[in-house]
């Protein structure tokens, strides 16, 4: 019935997440509400991390995208699961620090790195950085000289590689802002430029196709096309590079349409293609990594609201406004994700109606999804948008001055809040007269 299995509904007829009843929590924290189930996140990481081990004989480590979900309790959740963290940002290196992430196991993404920012990574002693361009490389190396330190590294390539996935979140072909293009021989230009730089140390090489992937063929091909590339390394520049970071980009179920690989043959199929293709070239193992995001926290998390005003607009479209919208998940403004809705104090009762979801803020495009369908709907019910623990958060905004809601995890049968609700003093506390 439902697209996770931490959902369920009780004796009540409400749907509870992690057995927690979500009207007692929209109750108890208001809404709108990010509510994770903590054990269901613990799983996926597990899931990932005992498949890195069966598959690559521990030789690999499992990079927790962090641009899907970034806060302290998030970071120390995946750093005790024996993950590491990619970052993105200065803002999102400094959570992992603050949370105590090893920086050995932090790998500092982005195509356009600040000198304060790269500043930042060389003090805290990254453990990678991945590096975009030549004029970021070469930054890098000039700044790593100035501290007295030897910065490694890995190149982020693109590989040409259709991901069959939505254009806003497709990543791995040649006309994309990320990476350096391997067909036209810019990826081994940028790899000998490097090794010749006294203060760059250049260890593998990273790819991304893109996100929200159902198909194993993306994977598997990019594989292929990153290992043939470390042996054209080796024959063409004689350098032995040690890391192959295959990104992350699994998708989830979002909708009852969605049909996900379970994501240990993801893992599976992609090492069969990396062990083949590796023993072909002649090259040692490479220690793999990869980064998955979405896939731990995407289908563990709901977002909680309070329907308000209902308008029906005979022969066109019924309208339900909720007292959240756009500035707490901007996807489907973003690019119309679908998502599964639900009435949390009716959530085992059929679906009767159909509604256009709108939000708060001022524009007309606010909406989280139309024509979705959905118990009969009342002023005053909670509304339970499934599938919100990736991006929505991440993504959330200030428009109209709306403050961010709180996060609660629920973990057998408890919670707690792992982010404050925002307050207006929030919002206004970075204003000069």
């Amino acid at each position: 019935m439902f697209t996770s299995p931490c959902l369920s509904v009780n004796e009540e007829n409400h749907l509870t997440i992690g057995g927690v009843d979500t009207l007692s929590l929209a109750k108890e924290y208001g809404t709108p509400l990010y509510v994770l189930d903590e054990d269901a996140v613990r799983r996926n990481c597990r899931l990932y991390v005992d498949s890195m081990n069966r598959f690559y004989d521990g030789h690999g480590l499992i990079l927790f995208a962090s641009k899907a979900l970034c806060n302290t309790a998030m970071c120390k959740l995946v750093a005790s699961e024996n993950m590491g963290v990619d970052v993105v940002s200065g803002g999102e290196l400094y959570t992992a620090y603050k949370a105590g992430v090893p920086m050995e196991k932090v790998y500092f993404h982005g195509n356009n790195k600040t000198e304060a920012e790269l500043n930042m990574a060389l003090s805290l002693g990254v453990g990678r950085f991945v590096v975009d361009n030549q004029s970021e490389l070469l930054e890098l190396d000039r700044l790593a000289k100035a501290a007295g330190k030897k910065a490694s590294v890995l190149f982020r390539i693109t590989p040409g590689i259709d991901a069959h996935t939505h254009d806003f979140i497709m990543t791995g072909k040649i006309d994309c802002k990320f990476g350096v293009i391997l067909e036209n021989g810019d990826a081994m230009e940028i790899i000998r430029l490097a090794s010749t730089l006294e203060n760059i140390e250049v260890v593998g090489v990273h790819c991304h196709i893109g996100s929200q992937i159902f198909d194993l063929e993306p994977f598997c091909e990019a594989a292929s096309v990153m290992v043939n590339f470390l042996g054209d390394v080796k024959d063409t520049l004689g350098i032995t590079l040690s890391e192959l970071n295959l990104g992350g980009g699994f998708g989830i179920c979002y909708t009852e349409k969605d049909d996900p690989v379970p994501y240990d043959q993801y893992m599976e199929a992609v090492s069969k293609v990396v062990k083949a293709t590796a023993e072909k070239r002649n090259l040692p193992l490479p220690k793999i990594l990869m980064e998955p995001g979405r896939s731990i926290v995407g289908d563990a998390g709901i977002t909680l609201y309070t329907v308000g005003a209902i308008k029906n607009i005979p022969g066109v479209r019924s309208y339900l406004a909720v007292d959240g919208g756009m500035g707490d998940n901007p996807r489907y403004a973003l690019y119309q994700a679908e998502y599964e809705f639900l009435v949390a104090n009716r959530a085992g009762s059929a679906k009767d109606a159909v509604y256009t979801v709108a939000g708060k803020c001022c524009e007309s495009g606010d909406l989280l999804g139309e024509h979705a369908p959905l118990q009969t709907a009342n002023s005053g019910d909670i509304l339970a948008v499934l599938s919100t623990g990736a991006y929505n958060y991440s993504m959330s905004s200030n428009y109209n001055r709306i403050p961010r809601p709180a996060m609660v995890m629920v973990s057998g049968g408890k919670t707690r809040i792992v982010v404050k609700r925002e307050t207006y003093e929030d919002i206004i506390k970075n204003d000069c007269e």
